[in-house]
């Protein structure tokens, strides 16, 4: 994993594994205007944009979702979420 993206001064992101599904086919490597771009071209929901948008401009690129946003990772476990069905085997 690569440097984080740094946030503008002030600003916060705010990602949930449903809004970071939205660019799991984003072109990465990419740059902050390339994932703008794919998330307008996509119909993403106004928080992607808005988080993207939190980003301070540069040309470094971001590696992946992980760089945006680390805990992604392991959200993306199966083990992360928790399952009903393994719940009935404790009965």
């Amino acid at each position: 994993m690569s440097t984080p993206p740094k946030i503008k001064e002030g600003n916060q992101m705010f990602w949930t594994p449903e809004l970071a599904q939205y660019l799991e086919d984003a072109p990465w490597p990419a740059s902050k205007e390339e994932l703008i771009d794919f998330a307008n071209r996509t119909g993403c929901p106004q928080q992607v944009l808005d988080n993207l948008n939190e980003l301070e401009d540069t040309d470094e690129l971001i590696e992946s979702m992980e760089d945006l946003w680390p805990e992604y990772e392991d959200m993306s476990n199966e083990e992360y979420f928790y399952n009903d069905n393994e719940e009935e085997q404790y009965y």
